[in-house]
């Protein structure tokens, strides 16, 4: 049986993220999503998502030709020439970890399973449709969660609510450095 993500354990590793609306803190889950989360805290260490942005916002009103609706933010590095240059990581679904995509999971994107790499979305409410079995991608393979916001989700329904145009924001939320603040 699947389940949420556990509440805060102080031996998970937290990450902060400082934009320019706020700070953004996550718990990350190793131990359920070793690849992913390794993956991320990788990105991390290298300093790979300083200045990076949030540039992309879904939200019921803005995905009128999309059948099944979700409530995401995403950001990452938005560069497609630097993402041709990243290798993907094997995609772990929610049936293998157990976390679901629920209020403020942080989860990787993906086109193909195997090809997510630095695109990351949070979740805004429960989004099971992007579950393993989920109906939002055609594959049914769902998206590979692995930790979850713990502080600073008004900043993430703050990015939410920015003005967008076919769900990338008109002005992009500058993030200017992602760092661990403590490591198992």
């Amino acid at each position: 049986m699947l389940i949420g993500p556990v509440s805060c354990d102080r031996s998970d590793p937290m990450v902060l993220i400082s934009t320019d609306l706020g700070a953004i803190t996550l718990e990350l889950y190793p131990e359920l999503a070793p690849v992913t989360a390794s993956n991320f805290l990788s990105h991390v260490e290298n300093g790979d998502y300083t200045n990076s942005i949030f540039y992309r916002v879904v939200r019921m009103d803005n995905q009128a030709h999309s059948k099944v609706k979700i409530e995401v933010i995403q950001g990452g590095l938005f560069q497609d020439d630097v993402l041709d240059t990243v290798p993907g990581i094997i995609h772990e679904t929610t049936k293998e970890t157990g976390i679901l995509h629920t209020d403020g999971v942080i989860s990787m994107a993906r086109n193909k399973p195997g090809s997510a790499s630095t695109e990351f979305f949070i979740c805004i409410g429960d989004q099971p449709s992007l579950d393993f079995e989920g109906k939002r991608n055609p594959d049914g393979q769902g998206f590979a969660s692995f930790g979850k916001v713990i502080k600073g989700m008004d900043v993430v329904r703050a990015i939410q609510a920015l003005p967008d145009e076919g769900q990338y924001l008109k002005e992009q939320v500058v993030i200017r450095k992602i760092s661990i603040i403590s490591a198992v």
